[in-house]
């Protein structure tokens, strides 16, 4: 495995055929618009301007096989200081079982950013056993919390 950081903070670390990088201007966003508005549970129907918008305003990491093709992603809404929410995560079902979605969030969590952040969350249907690997666990106090549905969801 390796890993490189350029003068503008941007990661890079490969392993094997693979690479993970934060630089956004790899992120095929035709690629990462349709999985999440037409695949994902999480987002299916939402507007491609809203998820364009989404990320924008997010640290990404896009994750390529070999000949540089996306085959995965992970989005980050954070502060970058004390709070991070690890969201949209996925790799394409042809690449599933090798480990990568694991890989793709410790990277995640490693990012040279994100060090000082104190709290991270992320919610999943259907992924908590990959989740745990890296260390996340259901909320200690889940009473604690509180979410209100914004524009266009419901209370699901």
């Amino acid at each position: 495995m390796t890993q490189s950081i350029d003068g503008s903070a941007q990661v890079a670390v490969t392993n094997g055929d693979f690479t993970i990088s934060t630089d956004a201007r790899l992120i095929d966003e035709a690629f990462v618009t349709g999985f999440l508005t037409n695949t994902a549970y999480w987002s299916r129907g939402v507007a491609p301007d809203l998820i364009r918008t989404a990320l924008k305003n997010s640290e990404l990491l896009g994750l390529y096989e070999k000949t540089g093709q996306q085959i995965g992603f992970a989005r980050i809404v954070t502060d970058f200081a004390l709070f991070a929410y690890l969201r949209d995560v996925f790799v394409d079902e042809a690449y599933r079982g090798r480990g990568l979605g694991l890989w793709l969030t410790e990277t995640a969590l490693a990012h040279p950013r994100l060090q000082t952040v104190q709290n991270w969350m992320l919610a999943t249907e259907d992924a908590h056993g990959v989740y745990a690997k890296a260390g996340f666990y259901s909320l200690k106090h889940p009473d604690w919390y509180m979410q209100r549905p914004g524009k266009g969801l419901t209370d699901s």
